[in-house]
């Protein structure tokens, strides 16, 4: 079905093309934009979350099979998952607000010890902004992962679209713990950190090979490291600005 003529042409307001159609035979954008209201933000919301292809459809691929699945939208197909960065900031978030509710992972500090320490400063910042510092942290992981997996032939880039999804996951399993303990009032943030770790070495040693059980092993070193360099920056960053 062709759609329907207008009485008068019109320009395109994406690609300026003349037409005389309610969406325009260039670029398919429309005439008439539907206006923001209630009902738009609720379908941009069922949109994201939506089973077949959203977040949801994401995360049970994720856990099923997470190396297949990222092999797959890396050089396969790129419209079953979520995209990486996406993917990241939208979890990162979902932690951030069930942390913060709970008042969880909050360094306890004043506002003026803050101003005084610019290490203090740097890590609140990372604590407030999370799917950012992901996503910095994920291009520290992903160039110990380029070393340690060097023979494989994945470029820097496609490891980061490893990384997003594997770091994306991560955040939704402190998010799970976080809120667990926030309701139930015991300690199982550093439960929830090591089963984290242990679940991020998985899916990246499975994006390598599950064959190989010495993959294991070199994705979580990978991770670590990637962790370790991080914060010693951001440490040392800090002290530089203090110094100075």
């Amino acid at each position: 079905m062709h759609p329907s003529p207008l009485d008068t042409p019109t320009i395109c307001k994406n690609c300026n093309t003349n037409h005389s159609q309610k969406y325009c035979p260039n670029c398919g954008h429309p005439v008439q934009l539907k206006r923001i209201d209630a009902h738009y933000l609720v379908h941009e919301i069922e949109h994201l979350l939506h089973l077949e292809r959203g977040i949801l459809f994401t995360i049970r691929a994720l856990i099923i099979n997470p190396g297949k699945e990222i092999r797959d939208y890396i050089s396969d197909t790129r419209s079953k998952l979520v995209k990486p960065v996406i993917f990241i900031i939208v979890t990162s978030l979902i932690f951030s607000i069930i942390s913060h509710f709970f008042h969880l992972a909050e360094m306890p500090v004043n506002n003026e010890e803050i101003k005084q320490n610019a290490t203090l400063s740097i890590v609140k910042w990372i604590e407030g902004h999370y799917g950012y510092a992901n996503i910095i942290m994920g291009v520290f992981i992903a160039l110990w992962i380029k070393l340690i997996f060097r023979n494989y032939g994945y470029n820097l880039f496609e490891i980061l679209v490893l990384l997003c999804y594997t770091m994306g996951m991560g955040m939704l399993i402190f998010a799970l713990f976080t809120l667990v303990q926030g309701l139930i009032k015991i300690e199982l943030i550093q439960v929830g950190s090591i089963i984290a770790y242990i679940y991020c070495a998985r899916m990246i040693a499975e994006f390598f090979g599950k064959k190989d059980a010495i993959n294991y092993l070199k994705a979580l070193l990978a991770y670590i490291l990637g962790m370790i360099t991080f914060y010693v920056l951001v440490f040392a960053l800090g002290y530089l600005i203090d110094m100075i």
